[in-house]
């Protein structure tokens, strides 16, 4: 008799690994528009949907949680544990003053996991059922920018700005399916802190002058939920009735949520010492854990799938209400923003297909988007660019063959761009996406008696 036992050591190693990059890795990114708004957006996709151009709206795979939609996930069959990382590489570039500044920024892009929760009588029945937990980043802000004017009549002013923080989600999301039809939601806790602060300081040989800090720290946290439909349109059907053409139609979103957030105000006159660090002197004015509200806009994704047995093509549509936005109750320099995406995925495995062409059993993916960010400064920025990805399997081509993945380790190569000669700085990403999706097959020791 052939049993299996779950080695539950590997899980927690994996677990283990996967947390301590995400607390390890330090971001070394400067970009200047994080200082709007919440911050740059991360991708807020798996890396399965980014090689696409990031479609999601539409796509349910049973060996990848796509947590943009949640309805996908009543398609998870197996535990998965799910981990991505992201390295990018960035070119901004300045009209007025003509400068080019290059950084490079890594961070854990999400640690998520899923399970199963069908049982025999609801698949009798045509229904099916998952839930997913996990943790993601969806903002970060870090920036760091100087620039010296000259005061008539008084001296050079040296200003130094500098902001860190991001937003950050703990959610646990559940997804159903009965029939034709996928209901799902992600519920959890959105975290993170947003801080800035300015310091000025005269350039003077001659005369002495002490600095000037002014700087608001805030941190926030809150219970969010958002949530996600899926249709499917069996296209064509095989002699045993088993759907071989489909399409899937989907949207996802959420309405505006408010945060509770507290902040400390600090206005100061400092010095620098031997060593390059600021020490106060003296405190102008100080204000701590002042209380107020952030709202998070609302944001709606729509979108279709069509997929075959070597095909998925799909397109979507995402909007999001940033005018709604507000940090203790003020505006920011944010807009609506929209962004239109298409991708396809490749397969090209049949049922005869030899195990030996390895080739053959990697998925092929490819995409675009085009839309506009939703910070603004002079003019709209335009947010555009073009990827590519794979799904390579990690497992033997045997196992795969007869069983199914266990293991695949999912690329996406981003080249995108943000802003245009209208917007004074404009931005090249080069953004390498990774991921492992592991199969609970993977965890599994087997034996014979």
């Amino acid at each position: 008799m052939h049993l299996v036992n779950l080695t539950m050591a590997k899980i927690l190693i994996v677990l283990f690994v996967a947390c301590s990059l995400h607390m390890s890795l330090i971001a070394q990114e400067n970009s200047p528009y994080s200082r709007y708004g919440l911050g740059d957006l991360t991708p807020n996709k798996n890396i399965l949907s980014r090689g696409m151009g990031g479609i999601a709206a539409g796509v349910a795979d049973n060996r990848s949680i796509n947590f943009t939609n949640p309805a996908s996930l009543s398609f998870i069959t197996n535990t998965i544990l799910d981990v991505g990382a992201d390295i990018d590489y960035r070119i901004l570039k300045s009209t007025n003053p003509a400068k080019k500044f290059t950084s490079a920024n890594t961070y854990m892009s999400y640690l998520q996991l899923a399970v199963p929760l069908t049982t025999a009588k609801m698949a009798k029945k045509e229904m099916l059922w998952a839930m997913s937990f996990g943790i993601k980043p969806l903002t970060s802000i870090n920036y760091k920018i100087e620039k010296n004017d000259r005061l008539a009549g008084i001296d050079t002013l040296n200003t130094l700005y500098e902001g860190t923080g991001g937003v950050n989600q703990a959610f646990f999301g559940t997804g159903f399916k009965y029939k034709n039809f996928s209901l799902g939601f992600n519920a959890g806790y959105m975290f993170g802190s947003k801080n800035f602060s300015t310091k000025l300081s005269f350039i003077n040989d001659s005369t002495f002058y002490y600095n000037s800090n002014s700087e608001t720290k805030t941190t926030f946290g809150g219970l969010f939920i958002n949530g996600g439909m899926q249709y499917d349109i069996a296209l064509a059907k095989d002699e045993k009735q088993w759907v071989t053409k489909n399409l899937k139609v989907g949207v996802y979103g959420n309405m505006r949520q408010n945060v509770n957030a507290k902040k400390d105000v600090l206005r100061q006159i400092i010095y620098s010492d031997q060593n390059g660090s600021y020490i106060q002197l003296d405190s102008v004015y100080e204000e701590k854990e002042v209380k107020g509200t952030i709202t998070f806009p609302a944001m709606i994704g729509m979108g279709l799938a069509y997929q075959d047995a070597h095909w998925l093509i799909g397109a979507d549509f995402e909007y999001g209400n940033w005018s709604g936005y507000r940090f203790y109750g003020q505006t920011d320099q944010v807009q609506n923003s929209w962004i239109f995406r298409a991708g396809a995925q490749f397969y090209p495995a049949k049922e005869n297909t030899l195990v030996k062409n390895y080739f053959n059993f990697v998925k092929y993916r490819t995409g675009l988007y085009y839309g506009t960010d939703y910070i603004k400064i002079n003019a709209n920025r335009p947010e555009y660019g073009f990827t590519i990805g794979a799904g390579l399997p990690l497992t033997s081509l045997k196992r795969i063959s007869y069983t199914g993945e266990y293991v695949v380790l999912n690329t996406a190569l981003e080249l995108a761009n943000r802003g245009n000669k209208e917007t004074n700085v404009r931005e090249n990403i080069v953004r390498f996406s990774i991921g492992v999706s592991m199969n609970a097959r993977w965890f599994q020791k087997p034996k014979y008696n």
